[in-house]
């Protein structure tokens, strides 16, 4: 049985996809979770699949100014290198797949509740919600890629990717980890103005 909200889509491991996908796009060809390690020197993300067996692995460099990930498989092989674009008010990204193709992302995205990212070199758009924390990625022909769902509340910053064409599925899990660092990173400046205002009143 799927899970019902057509607010928040996030489900764990084993639940049933979400109707609201189902009924729109159909069931997805295969589904990625991923939970992120606390504490550690590195910031590091495990994606794993439905029996929870790690299926990629990302981990930053820590004080990095460019905020550099490493993406690779279960094996240890490279699949991608993310980074952040130093001084860059949009937090724009490169990513360079280890197959030779190359993308940029910015944070055009968090401009308002919902808008559309143009991914620069792939024609894909990430269509998002972030208030609700429920993105679609579409290619250039208009066709769904994934669906990605962040779940709220959550000191391990879980999130959901259910893939629809599974022959982008690197590509795909190389924009979940942009995406999950620039959520991250909006939060922390969010948060850090917050802490400004009061201090100043």
């Amino acid at each position: 049985m799927g899970t019902f909200s057509k607010y928040h889509r996030y489900r764990e491991p084993g639940e049933g996809v979400n109707v609201n996908h189902s009924e729109r796009f159909g069931l997805p060809v295969r589904s990625l979770f991923t939970s992120s390690e606390l504490f550690s020197l590195h910031h590091r993300i495990d994606i794993t699949d439905e029996q929870e067996n790690i299926v990629y692995r990302a981990e930053s460099r820590f004080f990095s100014l460019r905020d550099k990930t490493d993406l690779t498989d279960a094996s240890g092989f490279p699949v991608a290198h993310i980074e952040r674009k130093f001084f860059s008010i949009h937090a724009r990204h490169f990513i360079d797949m280890a197959d030779g193709l190359t993308f940029e992302m910015s944070r055009e995205l968090f401009h308002l509740i919902r808008d559309i990212t143009n991914i620069e070199g792939l024609g894909w758009q990430l269509r998002g919600n972030i208030a609700a924390l429920n993105f679609e990625l579409y290619d250039e022909s208009g066709d769904i890629v994934a669906v990605i769902c962040q779940k709220m509340l959550s000191l391990h910053d879980k999130y959901c990717v259910d893939l629809y064409q599974l022959d982008k599925e690197a590509i795909v899990v190389a924009i979940l980890i942009v995406l999950q660092h620039m959520v991250r990173d909006r939060e922390s400046a969010s948060s850090a103005s917050s802490s400004g205002s009061v201090s100043s009143n």
